[in-house]
């Protein structure tokens, strides 16, 4: 606790000079004689709006620098297409439009890389789905 911090109520200053024991100063604190200013932190409104300004730069189709794969990598794009053909294929599952087995064929399909994107996927389960 810094010493800055601690107040005392300027009309009551005899009686916190009369305050010798712990017990006679816990008095005072609670009957607000003494009082101890809260602790201010760094504030970091400004250097918040800076590092936003900051991450927004260079973003425009004309100030990219590199090629697609050095911004986005190859495996992320992978994980999130897979993963959204896999929900498509649950969604799918659930509405009865096609069987276990049909989909546990597309969701290995899937996972191999064998589908394009989401309109592949859905050419192949109307494929699969008729007789």
């Amino acid at each position: 606790m810094g010493v800055g911090r601690i107040r005392f109520d300027t009309e009551k200053l005899d009686r916190v000079e009369d305050a010798i024991t712990r017990d006679e100063i816990r008095a005072l604190i609670t009957a607000n004689t003494i009082r101890v200013v809260p602790a201010r932190g760094t504030s970091h409104g400004r250097a918040d709006q800076k590092r936003a300004q900051k991450k927004k730069r260079g973003t425009t189709a004309g100030s990219k620098r590199g090629r697609q794969g050095a911004r986005v990598g190859k495996k992320e794009n992978h994980v999130a297409k897979v993963r959204a053909l896999r929900r498509l294929l649950k969604i799918a599952k659930a509405r009865k439009e096609i069987t276990n087995a049909e989909f546990w064929r597309l969701y290995g399909r899937v996972g191999g890389n064998l589908v394009r994107n989401k309109a592949h996927l859905r050419s192949l389960m109307a494929e699969s789905s008729q007789p």
